[in-house]
């Protein structure tokens, strides 16, 4: 028999959470527009909104903290910073952000122009409202497979090469500032992207003179599915596998707050010394000098720790099976997921569970609020209400291939009993999935409107 997993961290210090009754959360859930970014922290039991930021830091990283160096200018912590980023991602320039949205905002707005039109297997929220808040258009390009929540593949979240090919082909790589891939691809149920399928992405991108970076949210966690599930990549350590990867970019954007297990920070990495000074006026501009970058010093010792602990292999090993042990859970609950389970969250099929809701109704909307009105478990929806858009040319509204629940696990922060109750509450909820009806809109901005708008129940 094998033996099971263990955490591979003792825990040093605990935060009590506060168990709500369902008649407050059904206050609670009301004052909030049925929006659970409006719900306050300490009204959430178990808190799967989001795994950017929310993790455990380490006593290395706590012990960095205290070696900050608050200058303004060339500070001491950016020099341990510079030298993490050049030893574990490989780029000779990079500037800080205070997260991955501030790199995403000042290395677009150093390359795209309005009409220009920026590919990506699958943009992630903030990346494709910030080409479009530049008049840009983003484009997906993830495989067919990726559309088939049941298919067991290991790299569902490739680029579809055909499609990037005869995309280029048609408008033209001059309307193409920067081509992205995102590993792992969020928006494709947190799926990996094979090394091989990299590398040819690449190829495509500088064939035709486009420079190709990475949204390197994930990293680590892609390049541990690469070593576990790509042939002739299992002697290899991740540390390797990272450095192949990068090596094939001409920079990364980067928010830290997923695989450099900080609470605050992101980065955008570069080869070309350029556009380091392109990005950089619009880094003082809109987040701070090139040292800090909106930053404290000592945010910037925790990342650059951060970076060499999110590269473990130990803590790798734990980390997945650590999500794969939620998703067989609510299988076994009878609650219909996305399969496989990737790195950092498990997605449940929504779609699926309410097939008696339309999209125009938002079923992953609806299903996040009984998890929480039933076990005070907050998720978010990846559908409709996130990535549904209008035709720029007149016609009906675009629909996402899927209607998802994302449970984003905070990394070592959760034990296997709060995933436990996780699938009891999901299953709960499963079982009487007929009596539920979906949500509209009752007010809502045009962009990123899963932010902030407010629903209520049809």
């Amino acid at each position: 028999m094998p033996i099971p997993f263990v955490e591979p961290f003792r825990i040093k210090m605990v935060e009590p959470i506060r168990r709500t009754t369902r008649e407050e959360r059904e206050r609670i859930l009301a004052r909030a527009g049925l929006n659970l970014f409006k719900i306050p922290a300490e009204d959430v039991l178990i808190d799967l909104l989001t795994d950017s930021g929310t993790g455990a830091m380490s006593d290395r990283q706590w012990s960095a903290l205290l070696r900050g160096d608050e200058s303004y200018a060339g500070a001491r912590s950016f020099y341990a910073l510079q030298e993490a980023v050049r030893d574990v991602l490989g780029f000779p320039y990079f500037v800080p952000t205070h997260q991955g949205r501030g790199a995403e905002s000042v290395l677009f707005a150093a390359l795209v122009r309005p009409g220009q039109a920026v590919p990506n297997n699958r943009h992630f929220d903030t990346t494709q409202a910030n080409v479009l808040a530049l008049g840009g258009h983003p484009v997906d390009l993830v495989v067919p497979e990726a559309g088939d929540p049941a298919a067991d593949l290991p790299f569902k979240g490739d680029m579809d090469l055909a499609a990037l090919e005869a995309f280029i082909g048609r408008v033209g790589p001059e309307r193409i500032p920067v081509g992205l891939t995102t590993i792992t691809n969020n928006s494709a149920a947190g799926q990996p992207v094979s090394l091989a399928n990299i590398r040819a992405t690449a190829e495509v991108y500088h064939r035709h003179g486009i420079p190709f970076f990475i949204d390197a949210c994930r990293f680590a966690e892609n390049a541990w599915f690469i070593k576990q599930r790509e042939p002739g990549c299992a002697a290899k350590s991740v540390r390797e596998i990272v450095a192949e990867v990068f090596a094939c970019a001409d920079g990364c954007i980067l928010s830290a707050k997923k695989d450099a297990i900080v609470n605050i920070g992101g980065l955008v990495a570069m080869r070309s010394e350029a556009l380091y000074q392109r990005v950089s006026q619009q880094l003082i501009l809109h987040e701070g000098f090139i040292t800090y970058g909106g930053l404290a010093g000592r945010d910037l010792e925790a990342i650059a720790e951060g970076l060499r602990e999110g590269i473990d292999e130990e803590y790798l090993r734990y980390r997945v099976a650590h999500t794969r042990h939620l998703g067989q859970a609510l299988v076994a609950a009878g609650v219909p997921i996305y399969e496989p389970t990737g790195g950092h969250a498990v997605y449940i099929d929504a779609g699926r569970l309410l097939p008696h809701i339309p999209p125009a109704q938002f079923p992953g909307v609806a299903l996040a609020a009984m998890l929480y009105l039933e076990g005070g478990v907050r998720t978010v929806e990846i559908g409709s209400l996130m990535f549904a858009h209008d035709d720029p040319a007149g016609g009906e509204t675009h629909h996402p291939p899927l209607e998802l629940v994302r449970l984003a696990i905070p990394r070592r922060v959760y034990t296997r009993s709060h995933l436990d109750y996780v699938a009891e509450v999901a299953g709960q909820v499963a079982r009487h999935v007929e009596a539920l009806r979906g949500v509209r809109i009752t007010q809502a901005p045009a962009l990123l409107r899963h932010f902030l708008a407010d629903f209520e129940w049809v």
